[in-house]
């Protein structure tokens, strides 16, 4: 329901004279090679934090903030070790490639040109999985505690012809990434001229889940492209849940056969994201909505549930990630329905009337920028709730053809390792490129 946090990440930039690329070869002053040579003490929680950052960098992340930081670093991913290659932009703004124990963060490393040239900006960027081969990643993979299931695909003119995969027919909880069937009922919907992008939706006041439009008062317009590209951009639940009753339930449910999905039944009724909270978070309720048949459950929908405002979920499962009825109270689709849902999107958004569609599904491409540059364009969406986590990549290579790269890790006892799981996917996805 919330955008994984794919990058952890702090940054504050050094002044606009250090970004100016001077003529090429580019070499690092003799001062950011020191500042450089301190990076690995400071990245493990250590160093002269007040000798080695800006004040400017020490008011926005104090020192406590970046060690908590350090900390989560290390915890998914080992120490940090050694530097292991320098692409310098400026004599004083580098990127950097770390290794840490079990995988290589990508750094950059921003210094103040002027005496006593502090760093000013630094910025974990992400991480690659240290697995060198598609096998490794997929092994590393089927080691991961708690379920994992995932598919790669080449696409063409008929059925994606699969290439790699894992339980690619087994139902898992996927997060936001349902969201990608309502963009699909978007698509479809403006297509077929029933609808434009440019078409307003006047907020009527109604109780949203947290969002950029929870506390926009009534009678606010906006278009439905903002609401298709925040929610999947940023995943941004109050928008996702405006489409949804503005496109209408019954719609979306329609598109899920449309799109491939091999179960749709399990998905009916479809839910919003403040549907799934309520029943999640209020005593009881989960329990007598699964004891009911669809009709049933549609009913306790549109009466009771509609009418429960958020004040009274009990949010502690997502606050204290501790997984949460995620076998049974989710969104669920397989590996290889994921793999059709990507092709739909992509067979229906080819030309100039798939440009906002497409234009949506890349502004947040969910992955490094090394794994972005093997790649002509790539569209994403994933999501996450404690014990959940989904990846989803449509991929166009430099040579036209197209992939899908999915992957979905579920774990009933504990929240899963997000970072470790966004570099497996990375490196499957890097690893995929033709």
């Amino acid at each position: 329901m919330r955008l994984p946090p794919l990058l952890a990440a702090f940054l504050l930039a050094a002044p606009a004279s250090a970004q100016t690329a001077p003529p090429q070869p580019v070499r690092a002053d003799p001062a950011f090679t020191l500042r450089l040579g301190e990076l690995i003490a400071i990245l493990n929680g250590g160093g002269d934090y007040a000798g080695y950052f800006t004040p400017a960098f020490q008011e926005k992340v104090p020192q406590a903030m970046l060690q908590s930081v350090t900390a989560q670093l290390i915890a998914a991913n080992g120490k940090p070790l050694a530097i292991l290659g320098v692409t310098q932009e400026t004599p004083w703004r580098a990127n950097i490639r770390v290794q840490y124990e079990k995988a290589v963060a990508n750094v950059l490393l921003v210094a103040d040109p002027a005496p006593p040239h502090r760093v000013g900006g630094l910025l974990v960027r992400g991480f690659e999985s240290a697995e060198k081969t598609l096998p490794q990643v997929e092994s590393a993979l089927a080691t991961l505690p708690g379920d994992v299931g995932y598919a790669i695909a080449k696409l063409g003119s008929g059925a994606p012809q699969p290439l790699a995969g894992r339980n690619a027919d087994k139902p898992y909880a996927i997060g936001s990434a349902f969201k990608l069937v309502i963009l699909a009922e978007l698509v479809r919907a403006t297509n077929a001229g029933e609808r434009k992008w440019d078409d307003l939706v006047t907020l009527d006041g109604g109780m949203l889940p947290g969002g950029g439009y929870t506390m926009k008062p009534k009678g606010t317009q906006v278009t439905l492209r903002e609401l298709a590209t925040q929610m999947i951009s940023i995943s941004d639940n109050s928008a996702t849940d405006i489409l949804l009753q503005h496109l209408g339930r019954a719609k979306v449910e329609a598109m899920m056969p449309v799109l491939g999905i091999a179960d749709p039944a399990r998905n009916r009724p479809f839910l919003g994201t403040l549907d799934v909270f309520r029943l999640k978070g209020v005593a009881g309720l989960g329990d007598r909505y699964l004891a009911l048949d669809e009709a049933g459950r549609r009913k306790l929908l549109e009466g009771e549930v509609a009418g429960i405002p958020p004040i009274l979920i009990d949010a502690t499962s997502f606050t204290r990630k501790i997984p949460n009825r995620i076998d049974t109270l989710e969104w669920f689709e397989t590996p290889n329905d994921l793999v059709r849902v990507m092709d739909w999107l992509r067979r229906n958004t080819e030309g100039m009337a798939g440009t906002d569609a497409r234009r949506i599904l890349s502004t947040n491409p969910g992955v490094s920028p090394d794994v972005r540059g093997k790649w002509q364009w790539i569209g994403y969406k994933g999501g996450s709730e404690p014990g959940v986590m989904n990846m989803t990549l449509l991929l166009q290579a430099r040579n036209g053809d197209w992939y899908v790269v999915t992957g979905s890790w579920n774990d009933m006892p504990k929240a899963v390792d997000e970072s470790r799981f966004a570099s497996l996917i990375g490196k499957a996805a890097e690893l995929t490129a033709p």
